[in-house]
């Protein structure tokens, strides 16, 4: 081999050239990583609540005038639909069960299980989007609620029809979602009129 065949391409990098960039791009990641999590650790002591009540076990759930399986979309501040409530766990997406009976709000998901009194209960309505998640319009069923010092909003989208209202052969998913949730609407505003007044 001649002298020259045996030089080394200045186009290729070194081994330590590839390590060092490497190692730039991992700490970069975790940089990112950390970043992420004191964020999401300061926005959960922005919202001071108090322990959330807690639902009972399954079995031994109150008689339901209302159940559906439901999407959990998230926590927000009534009133601002980006200001994403993640104290005492509220801020996690999770698929639910919905369970409305006379002691309130059920909500039973893996991410924690709490119920929404009956007393706190102030309404509910259609919407179409709530912690920066978006669906079609009357997509969401939003319930107002009390907790300590703050007025939440709480949107799910139901995901299991069943009860009084079922998908009708021929009806579109999305109007027979807006129907059930129309069944909701009136259950938990009569439950709220009837504590508030």
């Amino acid at each position: 081999m001649s002298a020259e065949e045996t030089e080394l391409n200045p186009l290729v990098p070194s081994m330590f050239e590839v390590l060092l960039a490497a190692g730039v791009i991992a700490a970069l990641v975790v940089l990112a990583f950390v970043g992420m999590w004191f964020g999401w650790r300061r926005r959960g002591r922005k919202h001071d609540l108090p322990e959330l009540v807690p639902a009972p076990p399954v079995a031994e759930l109150p008689s339901a005038k209302l159940q559906a399986g439901a999407r959990y979309f998230g926590t927000t501040v009534s009133g601002d639909w980006l200001d994403r409530v993640v104290a005492r766990g509220l801020g996690s997406r999770s698929s639910c069960r919905l369970s409305l009976s006379a002691q309130g709000l059920d909500v039973i998901r893996l991410a924690g299980s709490f119920r929404i009194p009956a007393d706190a209960l102030r309404g509910a309505r259609h919407d179409m989007g709530i912690a920066g998640k978006v669906v079609p319009p009357h997509g969401l069923l939003v319930v107002t609620w009390a907790h300590g010092d703050y007025l939440l909003d709480t949107g799910f989208r139901l995901s299991e029809l069943s009860g009084p209202v079922t998908a009708m052969a021929g009806t579109p998913p999305d109007k027979s979602v807006t129907e059930a949730h129309n069944v909701w609407i009136r259950s938990i505003s009569k439950i709220a009129k009837e504590h508030t007044s």
